[in-house]
């Protein structure tokens, strides 16, 4: 099938997702949405081969979608996912596809949420259950999730669950799954492992593959600032008031709603702005665009889709409004700034939960994008002053101002003050509705969100790009009625790297070399289970029949159960405080700090 698909409508989708999709603001479908929805639609197994950010959430939620009978309150689609964020994204994404489909629901379940709050939600109903490996192996063995009902199956980044050591649990879900089920893979790269499982697993797939474009204008400055602690309006007026170099813009938004209503807000605080979305007629279209070019605007706020083609020199800023849904909509945004050898400004609103999204641009990118500090209410307050001394300035050099002065000496006689009072009196009047000094308080600064300078904004929430681990040399086992003394005799268990600062509680997990596991997997699940990032883990030493873990003292109750209840290559790994070891000396070795549960 053709990639220039240019409406959903032309993919077989139901009047009812077809009228969703225009409320939420999707116009045309990307590649992988125009091949995937029609084979999926058909029935047929799928191996989708993408990169995240193409669009492919969108590729395997709106076929399943079709397949729901919404009176049927039990399991009918299953989405696995390498992390609890991307199961809560798919999930929401979900759920706004479900906006005229009264009674839906779907559930996401992931590692570090409370057993009590799942089991209730799985024992209320749900259509959809999109979760974690480890998590949903979890809920099948204890029996609180029946998928004998179940339509569809689909594994989202099957090369990043094999990555994070989840590819067994993968597999132990697949063979607990009925028969007869339509199955779509989806993964930016197959490796064996992955072609072994489609292999076994998926029959007479179909198989797609989306090569991903995009890059990006070197000429373009990208920033992105943390939404955080003030609504986007006011930190958009602040951010285009501090600009040097502003002189036009487009203003990205999801919906041809938006663009109405920010642009209606954007006048209201003097900004000549104007609204560019499908629902104008040529005529209307082509006349934004020439007050664009001719300066009787300044902004236009605009979807994707009625943004195309706009080719005019004097856009200096693409501002992201909102994040957009694939990485190709990203480049072609910025796109509209920066053209015929000039430099742009592109500036991405980020909320934390899409960082990852964030992630995703700039590997697709190949640049990296700098966080932005929001302008103070001091920087606004002297700009603005600036801007009125530079006006002031320019009717000074004027002609014509004695009849003025006239009037000014006369307040002043009057009114028994200063030429100096009169003239503070006049700013203040001159100040047509935009005050030189904006009222209110600056909000804090955004917690950064990762590498050096950009840390996770929680404990809960684990850097997608996580390090490989290694060990220190691993301390003597007391392991049977003999002490004795092993080392990790792997290369990888011998790397070192910058341990984690503060209180830390040694562990201990039943899980070792003879089970054939490796660092990575103790790592992927600890933080796919517990959500504990990655900088958060220390020591691991790998024996044969078991390893210890060094994990933050005062870990979270809810964290430390899950834990508990973890697999790792399919053996529950019984996680428990290690108790001492033998030292160097023969004697025993107590930790002072114990787990705080």
């Amino acid at each position: 099938m053709s990639t220039s698909v240019e409406s959903f409508a032309d993919l077989g989708l139901s009047d009812t997702l077809l009228q969703t999709l225009t409320q939420i603001g999707y116009e045309t479908p990307s590649p992988i949405q125009a091949q995937c929805i029609p084979v999926l639609l058909e029935g047929h197994d799928l191996i989708g081969m993408a990169q995240t950010g193409t669009g492919k959430t969108a590729a395997f939620a709106l076929p399943l979608m079709e397949t729901i009978d919404v009176k049927l309150m039990k399991p009918q689609a299953l989405i696995l996912t390498p992390t609890r964020e991307l199961a809560i994204q798919v999930a929401e994404a979900l759920q706004s596809y479900a906006k005229n489909l009264p009674g839906f629901h779907v559930l996401p379940i992931y590692g570090g949420q409370s057993y009590t709050i799942q089991l209730k939600q799985l024992a209320r109903g749900a259509h959809v259950i999109v979760g974690t490996p480890g998590r949903v192996m979890d809920h099948l063995e204890r029996k609180t999730l029946n998928l004998d009902n179940l339509k569809t199956l689909v594994l989202d980044e099957a090369d990043e669950m094999l990555r994070m050591g989840f590819i067994d649990d993968v597999e132990w879900i697949l063979e607990h799954t009925p028969e007869q089920h339509q199955t779509a893979l989806f993964s930016a790269t197959m490796p064996e492992q992955i072609r072994r499982v489609a292999q076994k697993y998926l029959v007479e797939p179909r198989e797609i593959k989306i090569k991903s474009a995009t890059a990006t204008v070197a000429a373009i400055r990208q920033v992105y600032w943390q939404v955080s602690g003030m609504h986007k309006l006011d930190a958009l007026t602040r951010i285009l008031e501090v600009e040097d170099d502003f002189d036009a813009a487009i203003i990205f938004v999801r919906t041809k709603t938006a663009t109405v209503e920010l642009a209606d807000k954007l006048n209201a605080r003097g900004y000549a702005a104007a609204a560019l979305n499908g629902d104008l007629n040529q005529q209307m279209r082509e006349r934004v665009i020439e007050q664009l070019k001719s300066g009787a605007l300044d902004i236009v706020i605009a979807t994707d889709v009625a943004a195309r083609g706009i080719d005019v020199p004097r856009i200096s800023h693409v501002v992201n409004y909102d994040i957009p849904y694939d990485t190709e909509a990203y480049v072609h945004r910025i796109g509209r700034t920066g053209r015929a050898g000039r430099t742009g400004n592109a500036i991405l609103f980020v909320a934390p939960r899409e960082i990852r999204m964030l992630r995703t641009i700039e590997r697709a990118t190949r640049q990296p994008i700098a966080p932005l500090t929001l302008p103070s209410r001091a920087d606004v307050t002297n700009k603005r002053v600036a801007g009125f001394k530079e006006k002031v300035a320019e009717v000074l050099n004027a002609e014509g101002l004695e009849f003025f002065a006239n009037i000014v000496s006369q307040i002043a006689e009057e009114q028994n003050v200063g030429a100096e009072e009169v003239a503070a009196a006049l700013a203040m009047m001159a100040q047509e509705g935009k005050p030189l000094q904006i009222a209110g308080e600056d909000p804090p600064p955004a917690r950064p969100m990762r590498g050096d300078d950009r840390r996770q904004a929680s404990f809960g929430e684990r850097d997608e790009h996580r390090p490989r681990f290694g060990e220190r040399p691993a301390f003597p086992d007391r392991g049977g009625d003999k002490p004795r003394f092993e080392r990790p005799r792997d290369h990888e268990d011998r790397r070192q790297r910058t341990p984690p600062t503060g209180d830390m509680v040694r562990y201990r997990i039943d899980v070792g070399r003879e089970h054939g596991v490796q660092v990575k997997d103790i790592v992927g699940a600890i933080a796919n289970e517990a959500g504990i990032e990655s900088r958060f883990i220390g020591r691991i030493a790998l024996y044969e029949e078991s390893s210890t873990i060094e994990l933050p003292a005062g870990m979270p109750s809810e964290a430390a159960n899950a834990l508990k209840r973890t697999r790792v290559r399919g053996v529950p790994i019984n996680l428990r405080p290690d108790e001492g070891r033998p030292d160097s000396a023969g004697g025993e070795r107590k930790f002072k700090k114990k787990p705080n549960y």
